[in-house]
């Protein structure tokens, strides 16, 4: 099977785990350390904070930030659900926005305007794809009406432009993403004070972590904040700094890897759509395509399933599952719905040849064909 995504993993990963288990310390010592300051330089940041996963890095912003009960956060329904749940986590409203269009599913700068209150504390932008919003449109958006910027940048690490945008950025090492520590996640704030409130926070709020006090003359500690059980290991931090060292490279092939699949696309199925058509900064995260509105998705599904290629979806929108629409009722965000329906992800990782992209290629516009001249006889 030819699959979405697809970890890069060997004997240097390996081997750092073994060091890590032979050195007999397993959670948050120098190995997460080491990354933090391995993954802040790649992103032209001072520091960063490496936690568990992108859902406690998107929570301890907001809880850093101060948003809770009472407040409104602006977030796309075209995304993963943490970054909905993250909201409510503090206390907080979600308040869902559209997409700007078909061409560009980034969060819709007009929509997020029309639905601006008074409530309205911040806004989560979405990079979709690994593709950057609007940086200067969002700033000027939020500066105008006193709203943080968080960025759920889950899709876009390497990138130096992620961690500008505004108050901090959250990323994700989940196994799929562009770089992975299995499970895991790191927090690029500017600001030194939300960084280290945001750092003590992933620690149940204690003012010493265990390695600190091995160093220190006191093994005694205080509590002076409500804090949480985010920290990242050892292991995953040492399997972080070897995939690291590659990931500039990897986003680099997926670059490539995209600009064939454009190609062969307008060349084999030219009635597929695929987002992004115009020059954007971007990590090249997933391969969106949308199919045409004639088109049976899940004949297409099948039809590429039995050619062994496997595909998702990028995404059930977050205001149509059933937590979400029964909080929420009479949403209705039509540019979300209409992509949502059409969009069919295919596969996309540094391990993929340019054979394999064209075989993906003649499969998509054969399954398109036959859903079309099944539609045509029914």
């Amino acid at each position: 099977m030819l699959l979405v995504s697809a970890p890069i993993l060997g004997f240097p990963e390996k081997a750092a785990l073994a060091k890590v288990v032979d050195s007999g310390w397993l959670t948050m010592g120098d190995q997460v350390r080491a990354f933090e300051e391995a993954f802040a330089a790649v992103h032209d940041a001072v520091d960063c904070v490496a936690v568990s996963s992108c859902t406690a890095a998107l929570h301890l912003i907001l809880h850093a930030l101060g948003i809770g009960p009472g407040d409104e956060v602006l977030v796309p329904s075209l995304t993963f659900v943490a970054t909905a749940n993250a909201v409510l986590y503090v206390g907080a409203t979600p308040v869902f926005v559209d997409i700007e269009s078909a061409e560009v599913p980034l969060m819709s700068l007009s929509d997020a305007e029309a639905k601006c209150t008074g409530r309205t504390k911040a806004v989560i932008l979405v990079h979709f794809a690994g593709y950057l919003a609007d940086r200067e449109e969002w700033q000027r958006f939020a500066r105008v009406r006193g709203l943080h910027i968080v960025e759920d940048a889950a899709h876009a690490p390497g990138l130096k432009e992620v961690g500008t945008y505004g108050a901090a950025a959250a990323f994700s090492f989940y196994g799929n993403k562009n770089m992975t520590t299995a499970e895991g996640g790191a927090v690029i704030a500017r600001d030194a004070q939300l960084r280290e409130a945001i750092r003590q926070a992933r620690g149940h709020g204690m003012t010493s972590g265990t390695h600190q006090r091995l160093n220190s003359r006191t093994p005694q500690y205080d509590v002076t904040m409500l804090g949480f059980n985010y920290r990242m290991d050892e292991l995953r931090a040492a399997i972080g700094l070897v995939q690291l060292q590659n990931l500039q490279e990897w986003n680099e092939i997926r670059r490539i890897l995209v600009v064939l699949y454009r190609r062969l696309i307008a060349d084999y199925c030219s009635a597929v759509t695929v987002p992004f058509c115009k020059p954007r900064t971007s990590a090249y995260h997933i391969m969106p395509v949308l199919l045409p509105h004639d088109v049976d998705r899940q004949t297409v599904i099948d039809h590429l399933r039995t050619k062994g290629i496997q595909t998702t979806i990028h995404y059930t929108p977050v205001h149509q599952m059933t937590l979400y629409r029964q909080m929420f009722t009479e949403i209705h965000l039509p540019k979300t719905e209409d992509f949502a329906q059409r969009e069919l992800t295919i596969p996309l990782h540094p391990q993929i040849t340019a054979s394999a992209i064209e075989s993906v290629v003649v499969a998509l516009a054969t399954a398109i064909e036959s859903s079309g001249r099944a539609g045509a006889a029914a």
